[in-house]
């Protein structure tokens, strides 16, 4: 019952925003980490493609429910992951380094920027349905 009372809002899509928002920082913060280790090449996960599959997910959940019920916007960040593994990204020094403190710092405050927007937003929903549901305005 509830399921489909959330599948047809923007719940799931901010959640897996949060969630991919997660990983990267899980990411970024690992380069910074690793910045001064030998033959480190710095990873990042692919803003652009998860735009795109969310964007296909999110088309594929409206043509479902037109017809159907809602689907389930659930994704694995795994592939993702072992994509940015397989394609570091970044500038490689003759050193074989990548010393970018100011890339990966720009790109961990830009990500965490984006994950509280999407937090800000997730919180007045649920604030909007709690008011909703003891029929407060």
């Amino acid at each position: 019952m509830f399921s489909g009372v959330f599948q047809s809002t923007t719940v799931p899509i901010l959640e897996q925003v949060v969630n991919f928002g997660q990983a990267r920082h899980t990411m970024l913060a690992g380069n910074l980490a690793n910045l001064h280790t030998p033959g480190y090449q710095a990873r990042d996960l692919s803003v652009e493609e998860f735009q795109t599959r969310l964007k296909e997910a999110i088309a594929a959940r409206d043509q479902r429910s037109a017809t159907q019920s809602p689907g389930d916007l659930t994704t694995d960040w795994t592939e993702l992951a072992a994509a940015a593994a397989e394609n570091p990204k970044g500038i490689l020094y003759h050193d074989q380094s990548q010393d970018a403190v100011e890339l990966q710092v720009t790109e961990m405050v830009k990500n965490q920027l984006q994950h509280n927007l999407a937090l800000t937003i997730l919180t007045s929903q649920f604030r909007l349905l709690q008011s909703a549901i003891s029929e407060r305005v």
